[in-house]
């Protein structure tokens, strides 16, 4: 790298696919002025096709194929490929790849961020003693910490012991050019037939994984038709995304008996699209950091119902903007349905009350110059002009 180059930001994700904080992390390096930040991505197992998302010219995307499990080499290809990059700044994300930070520590006058964006699975509500123990022994490898809901940032402080200080809470925000209200007619984007002219479109958008709980909504599907039998005719699902429970919750809509009503395509390029196909947004997560695709429902001027869970509170006011049911709970969500389809003034209300709190408070361009101001920070406690 020249002399005058921008400072390099490495940024070390455990793969390059879809995701919140995939999403997250693109429409971030997109966005950046290129004069301020070069940026390269490292993935310590792979990148698939939502590389060709970013549009940045220039930016470098490594996979290292990490094995499944503890696979130590992975630590020296590390090494010496950051050796070789000399970057300014290396930026890990999420759990997965905290451990990196070890690595980062013997690459001179690098500087250390890690970003919280959610938990996973086993450690959904960050008390798992081991993560634990593991967060709090790298904390002193790290200058800065930034974290994407205030939740996160009260647990990094509070159970993990970082000082205040050290942490930046940065919300996620939403390209209103791409997400926004449709107009007078649905988009004619599911199979022929399945929308009733006077349907009511459920919708759910994200990685099919144990997390976030897709299985509660078939559940809530069931319930609320057998509860209110009229519904069967009107109200349909959309479960857009893939992942590993793709098979097992068709197998469960069929098992169900509601594999009429529900539409699975998989991974979709056009969500924006489909949003606007929908009637009413659903997220029943077990664990949730801030969901950009709750930020998007919003944009795209639709009700949220989602689990009281993580940063969702943060987005969702409860009886303004959505609902909010307690995790795992799908009786509450069949409820909650139930309460919004019998009621077509309230979904038009708390769809509006939403997209104004987006068009308010949520813009990637302020994101964008956060994210810049942490990395200008730690630059500069670098250089001494600040204190770390």
């Amino acid at each position: 790298m020249i002399d005058d180059a921008p400072p390099l930001v490495v940024h070390i994700i455990y793969a390059l696919g879809t995701g919140g904080l995939e999403n997250g992390l693109v429409n971030i390096i997109n966005r950046a002025p290129p004069e301020r930040y070069q940026h390269a991505i490292i993935c310590l197992t792979k990148a698939d096709d939502f590389a060709s998302r970013l549009t940045m010219p220039g930016v470098r995307i490594y996979a290292l194929n990490k094995r499944p499990g503890q696979d130590f080499k992975v630590f020296w290809r590390l090494l010496k490929l950051l050796w070789k990059l000399r970057p300014a700044i290396i930026h890990t994300r999420n759990l997965a790849a905290l451990e990196m930070q070890l690595v980062g520590f013997f690459i001179p006058r690098a500087r250390r961020i890690h970003g919280e964006h959610g938990r996973d699975i086993y450690d959904l509500d960050g008390t798992n003693r081991r993560y634990l123990l593991l967060r709090r022994a790298l904390k002193p490898f790290i200058q800065r910490y930034i974290a994407v809901s205030e939740d996160l940032r009260s647990w990094l402080i509070h159970h993990i012991g970082v000082p205040e200080s050290r942490v930046r809470q940065i919300y996620n925000g939403v390209d209103r050019e791409r997400f926004f209200p449709r107009g007078d007619a649905r988009p004619d984007l599911a199979p022929p037939g399945f929308v009733p002219t006077d349907g009511i479109v459920l919708g759910s958008v994200g990685r099919l994984a144990e997390v976030k709980d897709q299985s509660s909504i078939l559940d809530a599907l069931d319930m609320l038709i057998a509860e209110n039998p009229e519904l069967r005719g009107r109200v349909r699902l959309a479960l857009i995304g893939n992942g590993p429970l793709f098979a097992a919750l068709q197998q469960k809509a069929e098992s169900l008996g509601v594999a009429d009503l529900v539409w699975m395509p998989g991974d979709r390029r056009d969500v924006p699209e489909l949003l606007r196909m929908m009637d009413i947004f659903l997220l029943p997560s077990l664990a949730e950091g801030i969901s950009n695709t709750v930020l998007e429902a919003m944009a795209s001027r639709l009700p949220v119902i989602a689990t009281r869970t993580g940063g969702t509170p943060e987005l969702v006011d409860d009886g303004s903007n959505g609902l909010l049911v307690p995790v795992g709970d799908a009786k509450a969500l069949a409820k909650s349905i139930a309460k919004m389809c019998v009621d077509p003034a309230m979904i038009k209300a708390m769809g509006v009350r939403g997209y104004e709190k987006v068009r308010m408070q949520f813009d990637w361009t302020r994101t964008v110059e956060e994210y810049l101001s942490v990395y200008d920070d730690v630059l500069g406690a670098e250089r001494g002009d600040r204190q770390v």
